[in-house]
């Protein structure tokens, strides 16, 4: 522009008139070079491009024909200062951009490792794209970097939703087992707190309860039940005789009972039941049993049915503050010798 000035005003006078409307011409092109530039740096670095464009069209507005050499010349240096500006902005800008897009491809990376850490079934794939991510952290072409993201995440998305799908199958397998066994377990337990032949309570089910009575100071009696010359029912009649009266009369105090009372079998031909009150209430309610229990029962026999009578003994204990199972039993139990002993149709 400067040396087209210069040529200009060399010229003879009479080309003034066309030199001048040459000139215009060129700053007319000048301009909407600038301008185009400007637009073109907008697409080239749109974080950047609205800077020099701005730039661009300020110089491009105080060009003019009639403009001396030295507004010629600063408007020139101020277009070369301004495009090396931009140019040095811009490339900081994308460096600061391809820091930003390495940094999350570490990340990537890191966490690629982490989850191939913890399933080694996908420890190799996972590997080579930690690899493939490292190795674009050093890249320059942001064409090349986008393409490598692009392959690397969706290599990496199908190992992580593979790896979620075979964690949940696994996961459901488990919760599964886990089921399976809780209800073994539940089985177990309801095997344990029952009786096997009289499908009452248990003896250790009847100590868990009794201790739990016990732990929280509550007020309860305990009833040991023994049925009269049981051992001669064994002897006269055998002994799966002696099994069915054992149900029978299992049966039977279950039904004499409240639903409240827990009714368990302590061994042989003894029963034990737990009432949820004083010995008042509980004297009463052994009295009414015993009328229930007793009486004739009808088994069978060696030699087919065989009619039994059947008397049972009582013992009834309340539970004194402090008291331990043991003793708590113990008295119950020697409670209901001595009701055997006397033979006497009543609480001892």
């Amino acid at each position: 522009m400067i040396s087209l000035k210069k040529y200009l005003e060399t010229q003879p006078t009479d080309l003034e008139v066309e030199a001048g409307d040459l000139l215009c011409a060129v700053v007319e092109a000048y301009g909407s070079a600038l301008i185009e530039m400007g637009n073109s740096s907008m697409e080239a670095c749109p974080g950047m491009g609205d800077v020099l464009k701005r730039k661009l069209c300020e110089l491009k507005t105080g060009l003019s024909p009639v403009m001396s050499s030295d507004a010629l010349a600063a408007t020139d240096c101020g277009i070369r200062n301004g495009l090396r500006d931009w140019g040095r902005g811009a490339a900081k800008h994308y460096q600061q951009k391809a820091c930003e897009v390495k940094e999350m491809l570490l990340i990537m990376a890191r966490t690629a490792e982490s989850v191939g850490a913890r399933d080694q079934r996908c420890a190799g794939q996972m590997s080579q794209v930690t690899e493939r991510l490292k190795a674009i952290a050093s890249l320059d072409d942001l064409t090349e970097i986008r393409s490598s993201i692009e392959q690397s995440a969706s290599e990496l998305k199908s190992s992580i939703d593979r790896m979620t799908a075979e964690g949940k199958a696994v996961l459901d397998q488990l919760k599964q087992q886990v089921a399976t066994y809780q209800t073994k377990l539940e089985e177990a337990e309801e095997i344990a707190s029952r009786d096997a032949l009289t499908g009452l309570s248990s003896r250790l089910y009847v100590e868990g309860q009794l201790e739990k009575r016990m732990a929280a100071e509550m007020r309860f009696c305990v009833a040991i039940v023994d049925i009269d010359h049981f051992k001669k029912v064994n002897d006269d009649h055998g002994h799966v005789t002696g099994d069915e009266l054992l149900k029978q009369f299992g049966t039977e105090l279950r039904s004499a009972c409240r639903a409240t009372d827990v009714i368990g079998r302590w061994g042989g031909d003894e029963f034990i039941l737990l009432f949820d009150c004083g010995l008042a209430e509980a004297e009463g309610q052994t009295v009414r049993l015993r009328k229930w229990i007793c009486g004739n029962y009808t088994v069978h026999g060696k030699a087919g049915e065989v009619k039994l009578r059947v008397d049972a003994s009582i013992g009834l204990a309340e539970r004194a503050v402090g008291e331990e199972l043991k003793e708590l039993v113990a008295r119950a139990d020697a409670a209901m010798y001595a009701d055997k002993t006397a033979g006497r149709q009543k609480v001892a």
